[in-house]
């Protein structure tokens, strides 16, 4: 197979060369394409690849537009536009896909290239990460390759030689880049947002449905990382407040923005906080919601560039709009805080409804914990003492696995299962506080983490999304109650952490050696958050802190313009000059042939400036015969190095002008 590969001709090596990089651009895309375009895409590669090996013909026009209108026809079906990422993606990968099998000459040959450069572009539609970057930047110096390939029209020169060329050219490109990246103007944001299927995976929504989900795949993706100015506080104390749910119609709970009917009562939600704030970073990855994380409580808007932040009535942040791209904002928050009334009102009576006709265990439960003397007159602290010591003692478990619920899901719990994930045993907790008459609510977000020793960020992943119980207490308001903690003291804790399925080159070294496959996890988050830190984070305010650092005072966006058109217009100067050097220089390989030409004259053998090294090397033969022999040979490897196939397929390879110089200064020339 390698052999008949090296024997192709150059129009099919560079075929089969250009749809190996369409490939490599492509498949990023493959999670995000209907299946039929995927399988549409590989098809019609796999057929001009086979075309282009066998050297058969390409196929007519009718083929194409038979394809082209069942592409169209599909893209509509599935997407119901042809407008907008996901439509116009899929359109794109088709139309490159079918523009390979039109490629006939040089100028289809450039409409593949750019369409190819432009495909690339869309995988950062979906992801901007580092893995992505790399991969792209692979398929970049694929496609220059193939562009320079195909400005190379004489001979079969080799792909390595023309990668070298697309490599300097990438090199050469980079500071231009670099300067650009750092004083062009920042755009809103250009890409797409992040797809929302999070069901069956940890992580979090406006709703939860108890008891639907048979068992919960553990999502390892980071949900946000944390940088705390100081000692951060002990783990067991690290609650991001997320979505708070207070309506319950049996099986499902809602948050207040989602129920259908919206509160009766306005209740006082004073926010008072005591001690010394705790500062630090969130940087935020992609939710395509309008939620902002943070710590219990933070009592100040948290510094969010670009968006406009509010607070609800239930301590929850949320934004202007959906956060689509990866956010970093700083917030203050006090651990210690209170929240809401502080003593008896009407609105409370909301948080202790439930639905008719659920759960009737669980009412006549605390039906009889009420009947007990003693706490028939008991407050809400000792109700939630009774609650948890039965969480404590009562045989549950915390398990990834508790099986599909019935309609009575509380009641399952409490009697049946005895087993659940943290929904399970929240929703079951406020339920039984509920039925007791104390004031009860659901609040969803993230809690614990990892710390990652290699850069000192807190990672919280969406395997740490989790849910616990607010109940309202007379003189305190909302106070915090974790169930969960009861039944698994170590989900909250440091001792014992969700633990999310690994691969198999995971599972291999975790296997091999623990604390080299975590060291080995850690460095990379860290590089990873580095790019999102440095790269992805890189912000119209970090623009304006750079002028700042080369002397601006008060640097504006005019100031940012006059830099850059500064640096343009330097750059400019000095390509003129090179430009001009450049044109004042000979080519080597011209500079090597006119110094040899000058010597055989001085030999008295006549040439003029049109002479090739062949014509050359005849007449040097026909002079002076086999002493003239080192002298011809030299001057058609000459050739061979300009014309790769003067004397033969691939003549010209491995011959360098630096050998070439270096015979030159050997050869006995005639005098």
């Amino acid at each position: 197979m390698l052999t008949r590969l090296q024997s192709l001709p150059r129009d099919s090596r560079d075929t089969l060369f250009l749809l190996a990089v369409i490939a490599w651009v492509l498949m990023p895309q493959v999670p995000h394409l209907p299946w039929w375009c995927s399988v549409m895409a590989a098809g019609m590669l796999l057929w001009r690849g086979t075309l282009a090996f066998a050297n058969k013909p390409l196929p007519g026009k009718w083929w194409l537009l038979v394809l082209l209108g069942m592409a169209v026809g599909a893209t509509l079906l599935t997407h119901k536009t042809l407008l907008g990422r996901d439509a116009g993606v899929t359109l794109i990968v088709i139309l490159l896909a079918l523009k390979t099998l039109e490629l006939r000459a040089r100028r289809d040959a450039f409409v593949v290239f750019f369409l190819g450069f432009f495909t690339m572009l869309t995988n950062f539609f979906y992801s901007q990460s580092l893995l992505t970057a790399f991969s792209m930047l692979l398929g970049l110096l694929g496609l220059l390759t193939a562009l320079v390939n195909a400005h190379m029209p004489v001979g079969k020169p080799p792909l390595l030689q023309a990668a070298r060329t697309a490599g300097w050219m990438a090199l050469l490109g980079a500071p231009v880049m670099v300067v650009l990246f750092l004083l062009f103007p920042r755009l809103a944001p250009l890409w797409g947002t992040p797809s929302d299927a999070m069901t069956g995976r940890s992580g979090l929504s406006a709703t939860m449905q108890v008891g639907t989900i048979a068992s919960l795949a553990l999502d390892s993706s980071i949900a946000m990382r944390i940088a705390f100015q100081g000692p951060p506080p002990p783990q067991r104390e690290l609650y991001f407040r997320g979505p708070v749910l207070s309506t319950f119609d049996g099986r499902q709970w809602l948050a207040s923005s989602e129920s259908r009917f919206p509160s009766r009562y306005k209740l006082d939600d004073r926010l008072s906080v005591e001690g010394a704030a705790l500062s630090y970073q969130v940087t935020l990855e992609p939710t395509n919601r309008p939620w902002l994380f943070v710590m219990e409580a933070a009592a100040e808007s948290p510094v969010v560039p670009g968006y406009r932040t509010r607070m609800s009535s239930e301590l929850q942040w949320f934004t202007d709009r959906p956060v689509t791209d990866l956010l970093r904002y700083q917030v203050q928050s006090h651990p210690v805080f209170r929240h809401g009334p502080v003593s008896p009102e009407v609105g409370l009576q909301e948080f202790v409804e439930l639905p008719p006709g659920f759960n009737p265990r669980t009412l006549a439960l605390a039906a009889e914990i009420r009947r007990d003397p003693r706490y028939a007159q008991a407050d809400s602290r000792a109700l939630v003492q009774v609650a948890m010591d039965r969480l404590r003692s009562g045989g549950y478990v915390y398990t990834l696995e508790p099986g599909v619920y019935g309609v009575n899901t509380a009641d399952e719990f409490w009697f049946d299962r005895k087993q659940g994930f943290c929904e399970h045993i929240a929703s079951s907790f406020v339920v039984l506080m509920r039925a007791m008459d104390v004031p009860a609510r659901i609040v969803t977000g993230y809690q614990g983490g990892e710390l990652n020793s290699v850069d000192g960020f807190w990672v919280l992943r969406q395997s740490d999304a989790h849910a616990w119980a607010e109940v309202w207490q007379a003189g305190e308001g909302w106070v915090r109650v974790d169930p969960t903690s009861a039944v698994s003291p170590g989900r909250t804790g440091a001792f014992q952490r969700l633990a999310t399925p690994q691969g198999i080159v995971g599972q291999t070294l975790g296997n091999l050696n623990p604390n080299l496959s975590a060291q080995l996890r850690a460095a990379w988050e860290a590089v990873n958050n580095r790019w999102n830190q440095w790269v992805l984070n890189y912000t119209q305010g970090k623009q304006l802190d750079l002028l700042k650092n080369i002397g601006f005072e008060s640097p504006s966006w005019e100031d940012l313009s006059y830099v850059l058109i500064a640096i343009v217009v330097g750059v400019s100067a000095g390509g003129a000059v090179w430009a001009w050097w450049d044109k004042t220089q000979h080519d080597p390989w011209l500079r090597l042939l006119e110094r040899a030409r000058r010597r055989l004259g001085r030999a008295g053998l006549a040439s003029h400036a049109a002479s090739s090294p062949r014509q050359l090397a005849q007449q040097v033969l026909a002079q002076r015969g086999s002493e003239g022999q080192d002298i011809h040979d030299w001057l058609m490897q000459l050739e061979a190095q300009r014309y790769a196939d003067a004397t033969g397929p691939g003549a010209g390879a491995g011959i360098s002008l630096a050998r070439l110089k270096k015979q030159y200064a050997g050869l006995r020339w005639p005098v």
